[in-house]
């Protein structure tokens, strides 16, 4: 019964990517037919606030224009919850130079830098809340406003704070700023909300909040009884007990689509995770239910509104709450002319082969990193798999998503090929004619942490079957001999036709990119995705010369290439302990200092990783431009991650730690308790070639 009293809510992220007005008019009806009763609107810069000019964005809604999307959802019987970040997540008010003294954080001298977050004990801080509060408060319809406060990590940093938090604690100074808001909310006879994530880090400032608020209690992964905290290595945590005994509203939030680069919802992950929450707000008697959405610009916004139309199950059809049921009559909801379980079944499938996380997605950034050991035969399969898929028939959001997938699963497969290749023609260039008594290097060769290198036959000999080189590193690097092997003509015939395939690979990926776009926003504008495939447009430009270059002279072969280095530098990540760590590899300078290579957090989004211990294994590529560089690998953020396999290779010889099999351990378990540690490098393995 519960369930029925229970308010369902939805959220739109238009502080990311706004959306066409004529468009979100058109879906409110329908929201309203599958029974949500409130919009969140989460906004930021969205919107030109008519007492902050100059805090909108050149895209933002007039607001005369939010006030039309207000009025629709209204008339559809949804009443709007404003969402105005006023703690953490506020670089939209400090971007602006009047506001830029509202940050926390300063630097030596104590000017306000240009990035952070508002200051909460600031003297204009509350005044320009209450600016927001008044603009926004006719469109307040819901008689609520939501002020964030979400991942204020850098609570307590300037001087003013920290004196309040040395004298009263952390937890009070957090609910000192919330008890102001709400005062302030008063004025305007409206209930304040709040995410109630920094709850988890500062749980003593709950008996200090005022009674009456609403807590908005988020976690986006499934999970059986308690949500969890990923920065605590997913503990759990209670949060609705506490906060029903202190008289405060509880709402519990899933979440309808991706994470940050990825181009599909994981649906069988969100589905998850809806369930998961409709049974914690049942069996806690939470006052909401709200599915939020966040980062929505690299998807066809549709893809998300049907996971918000599966959602609707749960209370509509409450029998039919497994995957593909939910999914199916998602689809059906939102294109109710098209086949839905058949779609709904590969779309699950899909998610097997989600481009989720950062190590699918550094290659976004650079091509330079995936030169290493781990096969193509997964990308390969990949590829078939959605480019089967993208040939069945669905509806437009999904097809031009589909096509945009195929893309990106042909250039994980083209990238990663090509770097094989460049190490293929080394190799090739490195032998001698078999006429001429020439034999390929040896590929088994030692590097070693501690004592240095063996490459090639050093310290061998018994191996080999002959005394051991005296060889010099520069004796080591890839030599080419002429005449050319007309293998080596082949194969360089052969990159390049690869390349002209894939050229065209990424001229479909730009169309299905612009479909995705368009359906829902100004066509006049690019998208974050095609501005993706710019970036790319130049790694291939710069590929395609650097073929012709060397097809003219094959000596420049040995150097780096838009795709791996002069040499590689090749080891696994193992997050056995999932939380939010960083993996840097860094090379020491002549002097002394050192410079970062290459980065990237282990962070998964998938519910796989979303547990205490874990067996996530991903290979970390980086190049660099010397065998004999001083290196080492740093972890950054809060957590634990073990390094094995430490390889280095030219594509000619491979060097490796005579240890390299065993698992060093970087990091420290996670804090239980207080705001995580964001410091300079938490641990460091230094790996000395000599």
């Amino acid at each position: 019964m519960h369930s029925q009293s229970m308010i369902k809510a939805f959220q739109w992220d238009l502080a990311r990517q706004v959306e066409r007005l004529d468009f979100l008019q058109k879906q409110l009806p329908r929201y309203a037919a599958w029974g949500y009763q409130e919009l969140y609107l989460h906004l930021e810069d969205a919107v030109h606030y008519p007492s902050l000019p100059g805090i909108g964005r050149d895209d933002a809604y007039s607001f005369e224009e939010l006030g039309e999307l207000v009025f629709a959802a209204a008339k559809a019987g949804i009443r709007t919850v404003p969402i105005l970040n006023l703690l953490g997540h506020t670089q939209y008010l400090i971007k602006h130079p009047d506001l830029r003294d509202l940050n926390e954080l300063r630097d030596e001298r104590g000017r306000p830098l240009e990035k952070g977050q508002i200051c909460p004990l600031h003297p204009r801080t509350l005044q320009i809340a209450e600016t927001l509060l008044r603009d926004m408060a006719p469109y307040c319809t819901a008689g609520k406003v939501h002020v964030g406060l979400d991942e204020s990590f850098h609570l307590g940093k300037c001087p003013r704070c920290r004196e309040e938090v040395a004298r009263i604690g952390l937890g009070a100074h957090f609910a000192g700023h919330v008890q102001r808001l709400n005062n302030l909310c008063k004025k305007f006879d409206l209930q304040l909300g709040l995410w109630a994530d920094m709850l988890y880090f500062v749980p003593e400032a709950i008996p200090l909040l005022p009674a009456g608020i609403i807590a908005y209690d988020w976690y986006y992964y499934p999970f059986r009884k308690l949500p969890r905290v990923e920065l605590y290595n997913f503990a759990e945590r209670d949060l609705a007990t506490p906060l029903k005994k202190q008289g405060i509203q509880y709402y519990g939030c899933p979440m309808n689509g991706a994470f940050r680069y990825e181009p599909l919802p994981v649906f069988g992950d969100r589905l998850a995770n809806l369930r998961s929450w409709w049974r914690r707000c049942a069996e806690v008697k939470a006052e909401g239910f709200l599915v939020t959405s966040w980062e929505a610009y690299r998807l066809a916004l549709e893809t998300t509104t049907v996971v918000d139309a599966a959602a609707a199950n749960l209370w509509l059809q409450p029998e039919a709450d497994d995957a593909v049921s939910m999914l199916a009559e998602g689809l059906k909801r939102v294109f109710p002319d098209q086949p839905a379980r058949p779609l709904a079944r590969q779309l699950l499938a899909a998610d097997e082969k989600a481009f989720c996380g950062y190590a699918r997605w550094q290659i976004n950034d650079r091509w330079d990193t995936f030169a290493g050991h781990e096969s193509l035969k997964p990308y390969e399969a990949e590829l078939r798999f959605f480019r089967r898929l993208a040939a069945q028939k669905m509806p437009p959001p999904f097809a031009a998503s589909m096509a945009f997938r195929v893309y990106l699963a042909a250039r994980d497969v083209f990238v990663r090929k090509a770097a094989r290749d460049v190490f293929k023609l080394r190799r090739w260039l490195k032998q001698k004619p078999a006429s001429d008594g020439g034999a390929p290097c040896p590929q088994g060769a030692g590097l070693n942490v501690a004592t240095g290198l063996r490459a090639c036959g050093i310290g061998e000999s018994g191996r080999q079957g002959r005394p051991p080189l005296r060889t010099s590193p520069d004796e080591i690097a890839p030599h080419v001999d002429k005449p050319a092997r007309p293998e080596v003509a082949l194969h360089l015939k052969q990159m390049q036709a690869d390349t002209a395939a894939f050229t065209r690979e990424l001229r479909a990926g730009r169309k299905a990119a612009r479909a995705m776009w368009n359906r829902t926003r100004d066509p006049q504008a690019r998208s974050q995705n095609e501005k993706i495939l710019d970036a790319d447009e130049q790694r291939l430009a710069a590929w395609r010369d650097w073929l012709k270059r060397v097809k003219a002279d094959q000596q420049l072969a040995s150097a780096a290439t838009p795709v791996c280095g002069t040499w590689q530098l090749n080891f696994w990540v193992h997050n056995f302990a999932p939380a939010v760590q960083k993996v840097a590899i860094e090379q020491q300078q002549p002097d002394d200092t050192w410079r970062e290579l290459a980065s990237r957090y282990t962070i998964e989004f998938r519910a796989k990783a979303a547990r205490p211990t874990a067996k996530i294994r991903r290979e970390f590529s980086v190049p660099v431009d010397s065998p004999t560089a001083k290196l080492r690998i740093t972890l950054q953020g809060v957590g634990q991650v073990a390094i094995s396999h430490v390889t280095q290779t030219n594509g000619v010889v491979n060097q490796r730690a005579l240890d390299w099999t065993q698992n060093k351990n970087l990091g420290e378990p996670t804090l239980t308790q207080g705001l995580p540690n964001w410091g300079e490098a938490s641990s460091i393995l230094t790996i000395d070639i000599e």
